[in-house]
C-alpha cells in the first residue's frame, strides 16, 4: 500500500518538475524514480542541505528515509511495476550502520576505483533492472567518486482493450500532412473521456486502462497551452482540483479533440472512440541544471560535507541524472527509468437504433501520465512532440 501522503508529495514534485522544465520538445520524466533517492538523502543530511531536501520532497527530514524506503518497497510489490535500489561505495568510505539498515536489503555494492570495471558493473545492474530498455548508468563513476545511489523503475501494462494500427495524417496543427502510425479503438466506455475546466482552458483527458494495476491518461490542452502547463494541470485534474464533465454529458467540441456524433447501433448504448498517435519518447535529464527544484543546491557545494548521517567523511553531490524511455503501442505501454546521484568528497443488416459516440483524437502534441490506478501515484509523465512514423 502506497501512503497517501507520499502520493501527494511525489505527484506534487511531478507537477513542479514538468511545469518548470517541459517546453516544446518531447520528453519524459519520473519523480517516482527520483523522490525516494532525495528522501533517502534528506534524513542523513545536515544544515541547509537537510532543509532543502525536506522542502523538495515535502516530508519531515526525520521521517524521510523511512518514507523513501517504504515507497520503493511498495512499488516493488505493485503489479506491473518493478523497482530497485542500488548503492555502491568505495571501500575506504565507512558508512553509518543506522543509515544502511534503513535501506532495503541486499542493495550495497563496491566501487573499485577502476573506471572500466565500475562502469561495467553499474551498466549490468541497469540492464538487469530495466529489462534491457536502458543500457547505461546515467552518472559516471570515476576514481574520485565515493558513492553512487541509484533507482531503477520498470512500468509495464497490456491494454484491457487493444488498439488497432491505422494510418494517421492530421489535416491541421503541427503534424499536418505527416504520415504516422495511429492507434484507434471503438466501443469502450464514454466515461473514459473527460474534460476538466482548468484556469488555463479546457483539458481533455482520456483514460487507457491496463490489465493490471496501471493506466495511462492522455492529455490534450488548447493549442496555446505549453507542455509543462498540460502536465501540471493534468496532475491536478487527476487529483480532483477542477470541475469535470465526462461521457454522454459532453457535447461536440466540449474540449480539445472531442467530437460527439450518432451512428447506427444494435443496442443503442453510448460508445467511446479513441484515436492517438503511437509514440516512443526517450529523455535524459541533468538534474543539477535545476538543483534548487530538487533540494540539491547546497548539497553540491564541495567546500564542505553535507551528509554526516551517511559517513564521517565529508560528502557532497557531484552528479545527479535520469534516463527515461516510454513507449505507447497498440497492445500496451512500457517505460523504464534509471535515476542516479553520485557523491564525491567535500454488419450486413442495418440496425434500427442509434448510439451516441464520444470520441477523442490526439493528433497534435499531447501529454501522458502513467499512474497506479488505486493510489493515483504518477509513475511516468511525458510530452509527445515527435510520434512514430
Amino acid at each position: 500500500m502506497i501512503a497517501a501522503t507520499t502520493v501527494r508529495a511525489v505527484n506534487d514534485l511531478t507537477a513542479r518538475w514538468a511545469h518548470r522544465t517541459v517546453g516544446e520538445r518531447g520528453t519524459a520524466l519520473t519523480a517516482t524514480g527520483l523522490w525516494p533517492l532525495l528522501a533517502l538523502l534528506a534524513t542523513p543530511a545536515a544544515g541547509p542541505a537537510r532543509e532543502e531536501l525536506a522542502a523538495a520532497t515535502g516530508t519531515d527530514a526525520g521521517d524521510a528515509v523511512r518514507e523513501g524506503a517504504g515507497l520503493l518497497t511498495a512499488l516493488a510489490a505493485t503489479d506491473g511495476v518493478d523497482a530497485a535500489l542500488g548503492l555502491w561505495t568505495r571501500r575506504a568510505l565507512t558508512l553509518r550502520p543506522d543509515w544502511v539498515a534503513a535501506l532495503p536489503p541486499a542493495v550495497h555494492g563496491e566501487l573499485t576505483g577502476d573506471a572500466p570495471t565500475d562502469r561495467k558493473a553499474l551498466n549490468a545492474w541497469v540492464r538487469r533492472h530495466t529489462d534491457g530498455l536502458i543500457e547505461r548508468m546515467p552518472v559516471a563513476a570515476d576514481p574520485a567518486t565515493l558513492l553512487v545511489l541509484a533507482s531503477a523503475l520498470l512500468v509495464r501494462t497490456t491494454w484491457r482493450e487493444p488498439f488497432r494500427d491505422v494510418p494517421l495524417r492530421p489535416a491541421e496543427g503541427p503534424w499536418a500532412g505527416r504520415e504516422m502510425t495511429g492507434l484507434r479503438r471503438s466501443g469502450g466506455d464514454p466515461e473514459e473521456i473527460r474534460v476538466h475546466r482548468t484556469p488555463a482552458g479546457e483539458l481533455t483527458v482520456a483514460q487507457v486502462a491496463g490489465d493490471n494495476a496501471l493506466d495511462v491518461q492522455l492529455l490534450l490542452g488548447p493549442s496555446r497551452m505549453s507542455g509543462g502547463e498540460v502536465l501540471r494541470h493534468g496532475v491536478a485534474a487527476l487529483g480532483g482540483a477542477y470541475p469535470v464533465r465526462s461521457g454522454t454529458a459532453l457535447s461536440d467540441g466540449a474540449g480539445p479533440g472531442v467530437r460527439v456524433s450518432t451512428v447506427a447501433s444494435w443496442d443503442g448504448r453510448p460508445q467511446a472512440e479513441l484515436c492517438c498517435a503511437a509514440f516512443t519518447v526517450d529523455a535524459e535529464h541533468d538534474l543539477l541544471e535545476h538543483a534548487g527544484l530538487f533540494g540539491l543546491a547546497t548539497a553540491t557545494d564541495a567546500s564542505r560535507g553535507h551528509f554526516p548521517g551517511i559517513s564521517d567523511r565529508p560528502l557532497a553531490v557531484s552528479a545527479a541524472r535520469q534516463t527515461v524511455t516510454a513507449t505507447f503501442g497498440a497492445l500496451g505501454f512500457r517505460a523504464a527509468a534509471v535515476t542516479a546521484i553520485g557523491m564525491r568528497a567535500g454488419s450486413a443488416l442495418r440496425p434500427e437504433k442509434t448510439s451516441q459516440v464520444v470520441s477523442a483524437t490526439f493528433d497534435r502534441p499531447f501529454g501522458f501520465l502513467a499512474r497506479h490506478r488505486e493510489s493515483g501515484l504518477v509513475l511516468v509523465a511525458g510530452w509527445v512532440t515527435d510520434p512514430g512514423t
